[in-house]
């Protein structure tokens, strides 16, 4: 683990800030670039300014611990079949009007926060569990980036993977120190216009794009893609053609995207959930705009939760929800058939966690 400057349980000075000509601090982890005075909160409630500087006030603190299936990132061609150690912890840089986990990412109270673990306790916790990777999830691992270095350290000395599932709403100066160390990312696109995120996420797109464009091709992180599909919101033609377009053109052909339905939830609870046939027509579109793997996820459709190989067209891998059933990959990524390769980290023989969900109690030593 990096050296910390700790002030207190749980509160590290942070790696990313500045202090203004006027006095004030300004936390430079994410575009928001917060100005605050000693006291106040940036918009995510846990980056906060000090004397010494902006600080992460949840470092080792947790929302709670689990050890589920990688596909429920969902990640659908990392690690198949394996075991990920998943935690979480408060706030969120977005004010997402949609956020299915917004008990935790909008909380405003640390209490909330009953779990805690050292990064070496996190990585041990995952060992012991038979997980393969270690994932920063339910909020968004952004911001608590040094908390989540740390544990992706303490990870990566033990032999397990690391992921980030995030809405990629970061800095260009903390992303090459953050997804350093991260093995498999899952962005979550949620929208394909300005106005969108404006309106319904209080942030905006172009930095997401930025961040896109730039773990594609800049770094050797594993990325796939999810978009949620909410009803009257994101889910015209014209907005997956957008979407699908910039994506082939920006991203390539062989970066997965998941299309994932909307549930009534936070301040949207009087919009319906997202019909199937719109996700199975979003994911039409996709294919025929020359994305190769496209998938349907929060509903039930195996036929588009299945990878399908895009050479001959056999199913390489077919899903029921989070399980595996069928397997037709050999030993290097290749399709059985045909032995067209399947883009993604494949280690030989699929996982055998077979969507178990199981919540971990940390015990400190």
């Amino acid at each position: 683990m990096s050296k910390r400057t700790f002030l207190a349980p749980g509160v590290v000075v942070g790696d990313w800030w500045h202090r203004t000509a006027d006095g004030r601090l300004q936390c430079d982890l994410c575009p928001r670039g917060c100005t605050m005075r000693p006291g106040q909160h940036g918009f995510c409630f846990v980056r906060e300014a000090r004397e010494e500087g902006v600080v992460l006030t949840s470092y080792g603190r947790a929302s709670d611990f689990c050890a589920d299936p990688i596909e429920k990132k969902p990640l659908f061609h990392f690690l198949p079949g394996t075991g990920v150690f998943s935690f979480g912890t408060a706030g969120c840089n977005l004010g997402c009007r949609f956020c299915q986990n917004w008990s935790i990412s909008k909380a405003r109270e640390m209490a909330l926060l009953d779990a805690s673990a050292t990064p070496e306790e996190v990585a041990e916790a995952a060992l012991a569990t038979g997980c393969r990777s270690v994932a920063f999830t339910y909020n968004d691992p952004v911001i608590f980036a040094e908390y989540a270095i740390d544990c992706a350290r303490a990870a990566h000395e033990r032999g397990l993977a690391t992921v980030a599932v995030s809405a990629g709403y970061i800095s260009p100066e903390a992303r090459p120190a953050f997804f350093e160390h991260i093995d498999a990312a899952n962005i979550d696109l949620k929208g394909f216009s300005e106005e969108f995120y404006r309106r319904l996420c209080l942030g905006s797109l172009a930095p997401v794009l930025d961040t896109l464009r730039w773990l594609r091709h800049e770094t050797k992180v594993w990325l796939e893609v999810t978009n949620l599909i909410i009803p009257g919101a994101n889910d015209a033609p014209d907005d997956i053609a957008r979407l699908c377009d910039w994506f082939v053109r920006e991203l390539g052909p062989d970066v997965p995207l998941h299309f994932t339905a909307f549930h009534p939830d936070y301040r949207m609870l009087d919009t319906p959930p997202t019909p199937v046939a719109t996700l199975k027509r979003a994911r039409e579109q996709a294919l025929a705009a020359g994305i190769r793997h496209v998938y349907t996820g929060n509903v039930d459709d195996t036929e588009g939760q299945s990878t399908i190989c895009a050479s001959c067209g056999v199913r390489v891998i077919e899903r029921d929800w989070y399980r595996l059933k069928r397997w037709r990959l050999d030993a290097s990524g290749r399709c059985v058939r045909c032995g067209h390769p399947v883009p993604g980290r494949f280690e030989g023989a699929p996982g055998r966690w077979q969507g178990r969900i199981m919540p971990v109690r940390i015990v400190a030593a």
